[in-house]
């Protein structure tokens, strides 16, 4: 082995011991601070030493240099000292800062920086509210999902899922379906079926399994659920009065439709989360082609101004299509979804101006559904009030954006010369902007393609819809992101 080569290596372990190091100190701040730790928004609760790692790899710091880990594990050893309050903090910025202050003792930078939750351990209240899964398909299952990972007691809390009884063996099947998935892999944890009480419990969590066909005839209350947000992913009711029938029920406060809802608010959460008010208890976290393309079409319009586009979805089959030929009521759906590439329409273009009014008018859509389970693609060809530059110019400007704004968690950024479609399965932004296919002619026309999770990249965004639902949002360091 070279010197150089034994260098590297040398290296490599000393990071994965920093990487090591960090973890029960990350897990301490959360289940007993409810300290929430992230680099550049993606939170590193419940990593593994690789994953962290991963996160500083990609995390730039001053003169694009990567997040070195032993500065973070020093950030986090006195961050550990400080008897924080509740709070989010990104340590990838912070340390930024850091750096940029020139201040020598960390220790007292920190105290000054953090203020406001310093000495505050267990003194400031935090909100956690019942949710309730109405359906659990492709879409409920993977919420359950994101759900479970959380171990600090505040923000939404699933405790019961709503189905229709299929089989005398129900649950187990419901178990097993959540246990293991032919797309996002095996559920990282362990699950017990409490037949006798129709509940699983899945690491720790129990989470009670009601059966029933209508929503006004459930009383929650009678499982202990009081004031329950009930997130519906059935589709079956997309309009106010429809889904008006959960709020009949005893112990429901809120619904939350996950697809585009009519004469509701649809958001999209990092665009237009602010107009929600405590007295709507009907909101719509709109469509995954929606949540993916409208906060890139936000910088782009706050940037340059949007003329106007069109929207093209190259999108994976879904389960109303069928898998083999035969009678369907929507046109083309009924041909095989696993062997023809099939078109639709979709109103995602169109429904982008609920959560950005400015754009009324201007986008059009169509779709194209593809022989795959799931990721998908939008390409937006926009026209553009000013004249864009170059390319490297537009991809800095959406790559910063990704690293270092309030969309931070909803714009990813790649520009690897070899990724496809598989390789964004489970990623947690709304959209990732595809650098090298970007298309500029130093004029006022732009082509950007945008990659994204169809199931659990939209998923987060109905997380954080919940979050947004919730209330007393965490106190976010350093205050510049």
């Amino acid at each position: 082995m070279s010197i150089s080569a034994e260098n590297a290596h040398q290296q490599w372990l000393a990071a994965e011991a920093e990487a090591e190091a960090m973890i029960p100190l990350i897990g301490r701040l959360n289940r007993e601070n409810k300290v929430v730790v992230s680099i550049h928004g993606h939170s590193l609760i419940n990593k593994s030493v690789i994953q962290i790692l991963k996160a500083h790899r990609f995390a730039r710091q001053l003169d694009d240099v990567e997040l070195n880990p032993a500065d973070s594990l020093a950030l986090l050893q006195a961050l550990s000292q400080l008897e924080l309050g509740a709070c989010s903090i990104d340590i990838a910025s912070l340390q930024g800062e850091f750096e940029v202050s020139g201040a020598r003792d960390r220790q007292e930078w920190l105290r000054q920086t953090l203020a406001p939750v310093v000495g505050k351990k267990g003194q400031i209240e935090t909100s956690s509210q019942d949710v309730v899964l109405y359906g659990f398909g492709r879409i409920g299952r993977l919420l359950a999902r994101i759900l479970l990972e959380r171990s600090a007691g505040a923000g939404p809390k699933l405790r019961a899922v709503v189905v229709r009884k299929n089989t005398d063996n129900d649950i187990y099947k419901r178990a097993s379906l959540l246990r293991r998935d032919s797309v996002h892999g095996a559920f990282k944890g362990t699950i017990r079926v409490d037949e006798e009480n129709s509940t699983i419990i899945a690491n720790g969590t129990p989470i009670r399994f009601i059966y029933a066909s209508d929503p006004a005839e459930v009383d929650y209350t009678a499982y202990g659920i009081e004031k329950a947000i009930v997130v519906d992913n059935t589709g079956r009711w997309r309009d106010k009065e429809g889904l008006s029938r959960h709020l009949e029920a005893k112990g429901v406060s809120r619904v939350l439709l996950t697809a585009p809802g009519k004469g509701v608010k649809n958001i999209v959460c990092g665009v237009n989360d602010s107009i929600i008010e405590d007295s709507d208890a009907i909101l719509s976290a709109a469509s995954c082609t929606t949540n993916a393309i409208t906060p890139v079409l936000a910088v782009m319009d706050e940037v340059y101004g949007v003329k106007r586009g069109h929207v093209e979805t190259v999108h994976s089959f879904t389960n109303d299509q069928n898998l083999i030929d035969n009678f369907h009521k929507g046109d083309r759906r009924g041909r095989s979804a696993a062997l023809n590439m099939v078109i639709t329409e979709t109103g995602a273009a169109k429904a982008v101006s609920k959560a950005l009014p400015q754009l009324e008018g201007k986008l059009t859509g169509n779709a194209i559904r593809v022989p795959t389970p799931d990721v998908s693609m939008a390409i937006l060809s926009l026209q553009l009030e000013k004249p864009v530059g170059s390319k490297d110019e537009l991809n800095n400007l959406l790559r910063e954006r990704s690293l270092r704004s309030p969309l931070r968690r909803q714009i990813d950024y790649t520009d690897s010369h070899e990724v496809v479609s598989t390789d964004f399965v489970g990623s947690r932004a709304a959209g990732v902007v595809d650098g090298l296919a970007t298309i500029t002619s130093g004029d006022e026309n732009a082509i950007l393609y945008v990659w994204y999770d169809n199931e659990f990249g939209y998923s987060c965004q109905v997380i954080r819809v919940l979050e947004r639902m919730v209330g007393g949002r965490l106190q976010a360091f350093p205050k510049s992101v």
